[in-house]
């Protein structure tokens, strides 16, 4: 081998060797461990914002009764159906009396014998009222006799204990007219608690409503309180809001609501906060409201819709100027909430105090930043402070981006 080729096959060899290591620091210092973190980034602006609290609800009755017996029993007959309208004191069920006809049947034959024992106790006492009188007269004359020596003391003693018998019949015979006058309300007391607990077989609409659901049919046993059929007032249907705890703040009553039920995506609905309930759920850690319809939707008749979802969005008062970002720069790092702030070409972790939230993303910024600040809003990965870093328009390029038109 000529010397001359030894040395150009050298030459070639390191060229390659050279172009191989500048193409593998090239890749490493741009695309791979080595290469900066692509970021995009806003500036920090002053506006005023529009803030709202959004969160999701189901529909439920503001009133609404579980129709059912007092004692447990068998159902003998159910008068209406799911959807069914009814008005107050409207028969809808009945139970299996079993018994108590037949019981109510004795006790009025039990209250007509007390009638005609207190009528005999009557004529008793007329009686003994009758003999206490004779005997009284008899007494007053005997006395009037003995003390003239006309009678002997004997006859007297005889009329004064005549007298004393016909006082204790009399005492007898009241006392047993008030006996049968107690045993009869005694009786009478027994059939009314009787005919109420008949009555109660009887399943009557406590209220105006709608059926909205049939748990037992006939033949069924149930027990007491469990329910036959479930009413609801149409009129008193609202939603039960949940809102995330850190996004409620300023969820108060009278709050204007906007309310789209999911059976009506396109329709949406007036409403206002009625309620906010003094407990939250510490599971989910939300907060609870009632918001209730302006003008309930016809949509939602007959119970039917109740238990669906429903969007609901609160409107709150506009801020007053401040500074604006997006929420989504917001970070926590070492347990604070901030921001990562471009200082030069380096991010630099900055906590800030966030205000109130909008639902397009923005966020009011309290304390930590000035207007004209860069903020990272995404970026390719975690950061940390002093990271290289290099500002791009988004992180993903657009399927249709260095196209031709």
């Amino acid at each position: 081998m000529k010397p001359s080729s030894f040395l150009s096959r050298r030459f070639v060899l390191g060229g390659l060797v050279v172009l191989l290591l500048g193409t593998l620091a090239f890749v490493a210092l741009r695309t791979g461990p080595l290469a900066p973190t692509r970021v995009t980034v806003t500036a920090v602006r002053e506006g005023r914002l529009n803030p709202a609290i959004f969160g999701i609800g189901t529909v439920e009755a503001r009133r609404g009764w579980m129709v059912g017996p007092t004692v447990a029993g068998r159902v003998l007959a159910v008068k209406v159906d799911v959807g069914d309208r009814v008005k107050a004191g409207q028969l809808l069920a009945e139970m299996d009396p079993v018994d108590l006809d037949q019981r109510l049947t004795a006790l009025d034959a039990s209250l007509a014998r007390a009638g005609s024992t207190q009528t005999a106790a009557q004529a008793q006492l007329a009686d003994a009222t009758a003999r206490q009188g004779l005997a009284a007269i008899n007494a007053r004359r005997n006395q009037d006799l003995a003390a003239q020596n006309f009678i002997s003391a004997g006859a007297l003693e005889a009329r004064m204990q005549e007298k004393a018998s016909a006082d204790a019949a009399h005492q007898a015979a009241q006392a047993n007219l008030t006996g049968t006058g107690q045993d009869m309300a005694r009786q009478t007391a027994e059939r009314s608690a009787l005919a109420q607990q008949r009555g109660n077989m009887r399943l009557l609409a406590p209220a105006d409503g709608v059926v909205t659901s049939r748990d037992a049919e006939v033949g069924t046993t149930v027990v007491a309180g469990q329910p036959v059929l479930r009413l609801i007032d149409p009129a008193s249907l609202w939603v039960k809001l949940r809102v995330d705890q850190g996004r409620s703040a300023g969820l108060m009553p009278g709050l204007k609501a906007s309310i789209v039920l999911r059976s009506r995506p396109n329709a949406p609905l007036g409403g206002q906060v009625a309620r906010v309930e003094m407990l939250a759920d510490s599971v989910t850690e939300e907060r609870i409201a009632q918001v209730a319809f302006q003008q309930p939707p016809a949509v939602v008749s007959a119970g039917a819709s109740v238990g669906e979802l429903a969007e609901v969005t609160l409107q709150l008062p506009e801020t007053r100027p401040s500074l604006l970002m997006p929420s989504a720069s917001i970070q926590h790092h070492q347990g604070q909430a901030g921001v990562w702030r471009l200082e030069g070409s380096k991010p630099v972790f900055a906590p800030v105090r966030l205000g109130a939230y909008s639902l397009d993303g923005q966020v009011q910024v309290l304390d930590g930043l000035k207007v004209g600040d860069l903020v990272v809003v995404y970026s390719q990965k975690t950061l940390i402070s002093g990271n290289r870093v290099q500002v791009v328009d988004a992180l993903v390029q657009s399927a249709t981006a260095g196209r031709a038109p």
